[in-house]
Protein backbone atom coordinates (compact mmCIF):
# COMPACT_ATOMS: atom_id res chain seq x y z
CA UNK A 1 0.00 0.00 0.00
CA UNK A 2 1.61 3.67 -0.77
CA UNK A 3 0.83 6.77 0.93
CA UNK A 4 2.54 8.66 -1.63
CA UNK A 5 3.64 9.75 -4.66
CA UNK A 6 7.41 8.97 -6.16
CA UNK A 7 9.68 11.58 -7.47
CA UNK A 8 8.54 10.79 -10.46
CA UNK A 9 5.64 11.84 -10.40
CA UNK A 10 5.81 14.51 -8.53
CA UNK A 11 8.26 16.22 -11.35
CA UNK A 12 5.60 15.20 -13.70
CA UNK A 13 2.91 16.95 -12.11
CA UNK A 14 4.84 19.83 -11.87
CA UNK A 15 6.41 20.11 -15.71
CA UNK A 16 2.28 19.98 -16.77
CA UNK A 17 1.33 22.58 -14.06
CA UNK A 18 4.20 24.98 -15.17
CA UNK A 19 2.98 24.43 -19.12
CA UNK A 20 -0.15 25.43 -18.31
CA UNK A 21 1.07 28.31 -16.58
CA UNK A 22 2.53 29.39 -19.40
CA UNK A 23 -0.11 28.86 -21.94
CA UNK A 24 -2.90 30.65 -18.81
CA UNK A 25 -0.18 33.23 -18.45
CA UNK A 26 -0.19 33.98 -22.59
CA UNK A 27 -3.97 34.10 -22.31
CA UNK A 28 -4.12 36.80 -19.66
CA UNK A 29 -1.92 39.14 -21.84
CA UNK A 30 -3.67 38.71 -24.58
CA UNK A 31 -6.94 39.14 -22.83
CA UNK A 32 -5.66 42.18 -21.27
CA UNK A 33 -4.62 44.19 -24.49
CA UNK A 34 -8.28 43.41 -26.58
CA UNK A 35 -9.87 44.71 -23.13
CA UNK A 36 -7.59 48.31 -23.41
CA UNK A 37 -8.75 48.12 -27.00
CA UNK A 38 -12.72 48.35 -25.91
CA UNK A 39 -12.08 49.88 -23.50
CA UNK A 40 -10.71 52.76 -25.73
CA UNK A 41 -13.61 51.98 -28.49
CA UNK A 42 -16.23 52.15 -25.82
CA UNK A 43 -15.12 55.57 -24.29
CA UNK A 44 -14.51 56.99 -27.67
CA UNK A 45 -18.29 55.91 -28.38
CA UNK A 46 -19.62 57.21 -25.12
CA UNK A 47 -18.50 60.63 -25.87
CA UNK A 48 -20.03 60.64 -29.00
CA UNK A 49 -23.09 59.55 -28.16
CA UNK A 50 -22.73 62.20 -25.20
CA UNK A 51 -21.78 65.48 -27.65
CA UNK A 52 -24.86 64.20 -30.02
CA UNK A 53 -27.19 64.15 -26.83
CA UNK A 54 -26.35 67.88 -26.01
CA UNK A 55 -26.67 68.81 -29.66
CA UNK A 56 -30.25 67.56 -30.02
CA UNK A 57 -31.45 68.43 -26.38
CA UNK A 58 -30.21 72.37 -27.48
CA UNK A 59 -31.90 72.24 -30.36
CA UNK A 60 -35.06 70.31 -29.41
CA UNK A 61 -35.34 72.01 -26.68
CA UNK A 62 -34.87 75.80 -28.15
CA UNK A 63 -37.33 78.30 -27.48
CA UNK A 64 -39.53 79.48 -30.62
CA UNK A 65 -37.89 81.92 -32.48
CA UNK A 66 -34.80 82.64 -30.36
CA UNK A 67 -32.54 81.65 -32.57
CA UNK A 68 -29.58 82.98 -35.38
CA UNK A 69 -26.91 81.69 -36.94
CA UNK A 70 -23.58 83.54 -38.96
CA UNK A 71 -21.99 81.87 -41.94
CA UNK A 72 -18.67 82.63 -40.98
CA UNK A 73 -16.39 80.24 -43.15
CA UNK A 74 -18.03 77.21 -45.67
CA UNK A 75 -17.18 74.84 -43.07
CA UNK A 76 -17.97 76.89 -39.77
CA UNK A 77 -21.30 78.52 -38.64
CA UNK A 78 -21.93 80.65 -35.36
CA UNK A 79 -25.08 79.80 -33.92
CA UNK A 80 -26.93 81.75 -31.06
CA UNK A 81 -29.67 80.15 -29.63
CA UNK A 82 -31.94 80.69 -26.69
CA UNK A 83 -32.85 76.89 -25.32
CA UNK A 84 -34.23 75.54 -21.75
CA UNK A 85 -31.63 72.76 -21.47
CA UNK A 86 -28.93 73.84 -19.57
CA UNK A 87 -25.67 71.90 -18.83
CA UNK A 88 -24.94 74.07 -16.12
CA UNK A 89 -28.23 74.78 -14.23
CA UNK A 90 -29.32 77.76 -15.86
CA UNK A 91 -33.08 78.72 -16.14
CA UNK A 92 -33.39 79.24 -20.22
CA UNK A 93 -29.76 79.72 -21.00
CA UNK A 94 -28.64 81.76 -24.47
CA UNK A 95 -26.31 78.80 -25.85
CA UNK A 96 -23.72 79.87 -28.35
CA UNK A 97 -21.70 76.87 -30.97
CA UNK A 98 -18.57 78.75 -32.20
CA UNK A 99 -15.83 77.24 -34.23
CA UNK A 100 -12.44 78.94 -33.06
CA UNK A 101 -9.52 77.09 -33.78
CA UNK A 102 -10.92 74.12 -35.57
CA UNK A 103 -11.93 73.53 -31.95
CA UNK A 104 -16.26 73.52 -31.06
CA UNK A 105 -16.77 75.27 -28.06
CA UNK A 106 -20.60 75.49 -26.39
CA UNK A 107 -20.96 79.05 -24.59
CA UNK A 108 -23.66 79.16 -22.16
CA UNK A 109 -24.79 82.27 -20.70
CA UNK A 110 -27.58 84.27 -19.12
CA UNK A 111 -27.11 87.35 -21.08
CA UNK A 112 -27.68 87.33 -24.60
CA UNK A 113 -24.45 87.60 -26.61
CA UNK A 114 -23.02 89.63 -28.98
CA UNK A 115 -21.27 88.74 -32.24
CA UNK A 116 -18.36 89.15 -32.33
CA UNK A 117 -17.71 87.94 -28.57
CA UNK A 118 -16.06 90.13 -26.23
CA UNK A 119 -14.64 89.81 -22.72
CA UNK A 120 -17.42 91.93 -21.28
CA UNK A 121 -19.75 88.35 -22.36
CA UNK A 122 -19.71 86.50 -19.18
CA UNK A 123 -20.31 82.88 -20.25
CA UNK A 124 -19.12 78.86 -19.21
CA UNK A 125 -17.36 77.42 -21.92
CA UNK A 126 -17.55 73.43 -23.19
CA UNK A 127 -15.35 72.01 -25.41
CA UNK A 128 -16.64 69.58 -27.76
CA UNK A 129 -13.39 68.53 -29.62
CA UNK A 130 -11.85 69.47 -32.72
CA UNK A 131 -14.10 69.54 -35.95
CA UNK A 132 -13.55 69.76 -39.39
CA UNK A 133 -17.18 70.61 -40.39
CA UNK A 134 -19.90 72.75 -37.99
CA UNK A 135 -22.77 73.98 -40.35
CA UNK A 136 -26.68 74.07 -39.65
CA UNK A 137 -29.30 75.00 -41.65
CA UNK A 138 -32.80 76.14 -40.87
CA UNK A 139 -35.84 75.18 -42.92
CA UNK A 140 -37.37 78.80 -44.24
CA UNK A 141 -41.17 77.80 -42.89
CA UNK A 142 -40.58 75.27 -39.87
CA UNK A 143 -38.43 75.01 -36.77
CA UNK A 144 -36.26 71.93 -38.49
CA UNK A 145 -32.65 72.43 -38.32
CA UNK A 146 -30.16 70.21 -39.78
CA UNK A 147 -26.66 70.12 -38.16
CA UNK A 148 -23.26 68.45 -40.29
CA UNK A 149 -20.81 68.32 -38.16
CA UNK A 150 -17.96 66.51 -38.84
CA UNK A 151 -15.65 65.46 -35.72
CA UNK A 152 -11.80 64.72 -36.43
CA UNK A 153 -10.53 61.58 -36.83
CA UNK A 154 -14.58 60.39 -36.00
CA UNK A 155 -17.57 59.59 -38.47
CA UNK A 156 -19.55 62.69 -40.29
CA UNK A 157 -22.70 63.47 -38.33
CA UNK A 158 -25.97 64.32 -40.11
CA UNK A 159 -28.71 65.37 -37.32
CA UNK A 160 -32.13 66.37 -38.17
CA UNK A 161 -33.54 68.10 -35.35
CA UNK A 162 -37.21 69.66 -34.70
CA UNK A 163 -38.01 71.96 -32.04
CA UNK A 164 -40.32 70.70 -29.73
CA UNK A 165 -41.23 74.62 -28.11
CA UNK A 166 -43.46 75.99 -30.75
CA UNK A 167 -45.69 78.54 -29.45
Amino acid sequence: MRKAFTLIEMMISITILSIMMVYLYRVNASVNKSNTFYEKQVNGFNSLSLKKRVLFLDFSLMLYQQNSIVHNDKNEDVLFLQTTHSLHRRVNPYVTYIVKNKKLYRLESLQKPVYPLSEANKFDVDSLGSVDVFRVYKQKDKAVFLVNLKFENSDRILMKARVLNEY
